[in-house]
């Protein structure tokens, strides 16, 4: 049992492993082919839809990269009831955007009657939108200057695939832990996403980089048929997946930079609702893969404590630090250029990222089963 235990977990992150390296390949292919077509790339209709509440003090990163993008897609802002200077932003990029030949739209809702504001607000954006493809991202992010181009080339290269998602990473401002472990929490957490949509069981992404394709969303019965969560853009892509392929791109080229939380309050806060979103998911494929790595990685780290009055428990640990080191080595390989790594602080600093990565992952588990309380948009959850 004690070998087996390690054993399990192994083969369960080599497969993972084995998901990335098959969209890795995927990727490759993609770009060959695109490559070795000599004739123009198709233009696609693309529709990028992001929800706005009270961001004026974050969005003038992606304000700035989005205008910049190098392909020409229809953006659309849903302003949510915004009381800072968010609507007069938007309002003067809508006039630079339409100036540099891009199609614009600010929607400006007044009220919000959804129990999920930011799941309603989204789905005024889709109604809005006349693009084949629709690609989401949020107010706090910045884009890199081919992200609208690199995703809808992903999706368009199989018939069959009716979404794609796409990497994204924090901000790491400063040399604390907390920023730097948010960063190194992203990459891993990204591999899980990407290694599970290489297998065929992809169960979530991060809703801001992602693309969907508008034939397969009306084929699974449209936005609207998604129940209200605070994790909706994991349930979008399972439902996506019970008819069509979900894609993950496993390069930095479509990379999305995100604000950092600027406490541990807040990052336990984001990390408690997205492990109650994994362990508690609607789709039984999800919530399978999530509580046994839960079982298994907690396993290993809650019996550390027994080690020295049990040693023969020491494969169930050993399995969790081996797993850990095949992850990183994975996220280094794929994202190395999106995670800080140069002087010795930095360098010493992942190696604690190591250890304490399965060590917070059991906390948020424990946390979530115990079904402490979290907050999402100022509004209190449970599970």
């Amino acid at each position: 049992m004690r070998y087996g235990h390690a054993v399990l977990l192994i083969i369960i992150h080599v497969a993972v492993v084995t998901g990335v390296y098959l969209e890795f390949v995927r990727g490759k292919k993609a770009e060959s082919k695109k490559n070795s077509d000599p004739g123009e790339e198709p233009e696609l209709k693309i529709s990028v839809i992001i929800p706005v509440h009270n961001e004026s003090a974050r969005i003038k990163g992606l304000i700035k990269t989005l205008i910049n993008q190098s392909y020409k897609a229809q953006i659309i802002f849903v302003d949510d009831r915004s009381s800072d200077e968010s609507p007069e932003i938007l309002a003067q990029f809508a006039k630079d955007a339409s100036a540099r030949g891009f199609e614009c739209k600010v929607i400006t809702l007044k009220e919000n009657t959804g129990l999920n504001c930011k799941q309603y607000a989204v789905s005024k954006g889709i109604q809005e939108a006349d693009g084949g493809y629709i690609l989401f991202t949020d107010g706090d992010c910045e884009v890199p200057p081919d992200w609208i181009k690199v995703m809808a080339n992903r999706i368009n290269n199989e018939e069959k695939t009716g979404a794609v998602l796409g990497p994204v990473f924090k901000k790491i401002e400063g040399n604390g832990f907390l920023n730097l472990f948010q960063g190194y929490d992203h990459a891993l957490r990204y591999n899980y996403l990407a290694g599970a949509a290489g297998l065929g069981a992809a169960g979530g992404g991060f809703g801001n980089n992602l693309i969907i394709s508008r034939k397969a969303l009306e084929a699974t019965g449209g936005y609207d048929a998604i129940p209200p969560s605070p994790t909706e853009d994991a349930a979008l892509i399972t439902q996506i997946r019970s008819k069509f392929n979900v894609r993950a791109i496993t390069s930095c080229e479509a990379a999305v930079i995100t604000e950092p939380e600027k406490t541990w309050k807040a990052f336990i806060n984001q990390s408690l609702r997205w492990t109650n979103g994994g362990l508690f998911s609607r789709e039984w494929l999800s919530r399978l893969n999530y509580n046994l790595l839960a079982l298994i990685i907690g396993t290993g780290i809650l019996v550390i404590p027994a080690l020295p009055f049990f040693p023969c428990l020491w494969p169930l640990s050993a399995g969790v630090l081996i797993n850990m080191i095949i992850n990183t080595i994975a996220a280094f390989a794929l994202y190395r250029e999106k995670l800080p790594h140069r002087g010795f602080l930095k360098k010493a600093g992942y190696i604690l990222c190591l250890f304490f990565m399965p060590v917070y992952f059991t906390l948020m588990s424990i946390m979530s089963y115990a079904h402490i309380k979290t907050t999402w948009k100022n509004k209190v959850i449970t599970n």
